[in-house]
């Protein structure tokens, strides 16, 4: 029976956080759409997409050939990435105006988020990692994906179920918060961030349901608009006070080996970045289009650096997975 290739071999070990990495990337894409660099987000989303594909076949291959490792990796939270992967790229679908397209990763993500997210609830207990957000991450962004599209197609319904979405995904945080161990403020691999990118997607959903209102369509009247534009504000400034907190630990403890969950860094980084510009426009505070930017940028340096040791650790598992080959080719016989 012919030998694997150390690839193969590789990408068959290869964890449901992976996902994280199409997140990060597609949010980067968002990003760069936001501020006009249309030829990068197009590039990026290109890079996303492939990724997206690659995990998708994976992920239909585990379902029926490895239903008990399926199963078992399902109630994992990094399971979550697949729905939330899928919404981050239909958002920016739907920016392009291809609503057909992001209307069937709604439907997808819609029909993903409640088997995946009923089964990674139940194993949730006290001291988790910060993967504990991505129940969160994956509800905020189904919520942003539907309100995009209520924007663009004028879709009432949409906007409220996208609303009740925003609202659920804020009281999945304050559990997940309740779970979190706070030493991985200090300690964690990576996906400690997420802590503050569950807030940064909650931003920009709450205003994308802000801005998915319109005279024609009157959603609900100027009280509860208030109320979701205050909310909306609450949870920017609570989003970059966790930034602020997180960048100030990796600092004072540097964590620069590569691990995956790196790419769960990456993306609330670059969440955190399209937040801003988005708050910026829907509640009208054009000083944060700045800070938007020089946020994007760092989300931009950050997803080269770990896409550049991720390279580097793909390199060498391949090595490594093909050494006993060539040393037994070599040994005496």
């Amino acid at each position: 029976m012919p030998r694997p290739s150390p690839l193969r071999a590789w990408w068959a070990q290869r964890s449901p956080a992976a996902g994280a990495a199409v997140m990060a990337t597609g949010i980067v894409s968002v990003g760069l759409h936001l501020t006009g660099y249309e030829v990068l987000s197009r590039i990026a989303l290109a890079v996303a997409c492939a990724a997206w594909l690659g995990l998708a076949a994976d992920f239909v291959v585990r379902l029926l050939r490895q239903r008990e490792r399926w199963v078992a990796e399902a109630a994992t939270p990094g399971a979550l990435t697949a729905v939330a992967a899928t919404t981050v790229l239909g958002t920016r679908f739907s920016a392009l105006d291809w609503q057909p397209l992001a209307e069937a990763l709604l439907a997808l993500a819609a029909v993903l988020c409640p088997v995946l997210l009923v089964a990674v609830v139940r194993h949730w207990r006290r001291r988790m990692p910060g993967a504990v957000f991505l129940g969160c991450v994956a509800t905020q962004g189904l919520a942003v994906l539907g309100a995009t599209l209520a924007a663009a197609e004028g879709a009432a319904w949409l906007a409220r179920a996208a609303m009740v979405l925003f609202w659920l995904g804020l009281v999945l945080y304050c559990v997940a918060l309740a779970c979190f161990d706070l030493r991985q403020v200090a300690e964690g691999a990576g996906d400690h961030w997420v802590a503050g990118g569950a807030l940064a997607i909650s931003a920009l959903a709450g205003s994308k349901i802000v801005a998915a209102d319109s005279a024609a369509l009157y959603l609900w009247n100027d009280d509860n608009d208030g109320v979701l534009r205050f909310m909306t504000a609450v949870v920017l400034v609570l989003d970059l006070a966790w930034y602020a907190v997180l960048l100030v630990a990796e600092f004072v403890r540097p964590r620069l080996r590569y691990d995956v969950r790196r790419w769960a860094t990456v993306f609330p980084l670059g969440m955190t970045a399209a937040a801003t510009l988005s708050v910026s426009s829907a509640l009208d505070v054009p000083w944060l289009d700045g800070l938007g930017e020089v946020l994007l940028w760092i989300a931009v340096a950050a997803w080269l650096a770990v896409a550049a040791g991720m390279i580097t650790a793909t390199r060498a598992a391949a090595t490594s997975a093909a050494a006993p080959q060539d040393v037994r080719s070599t040994a005496p016989r």
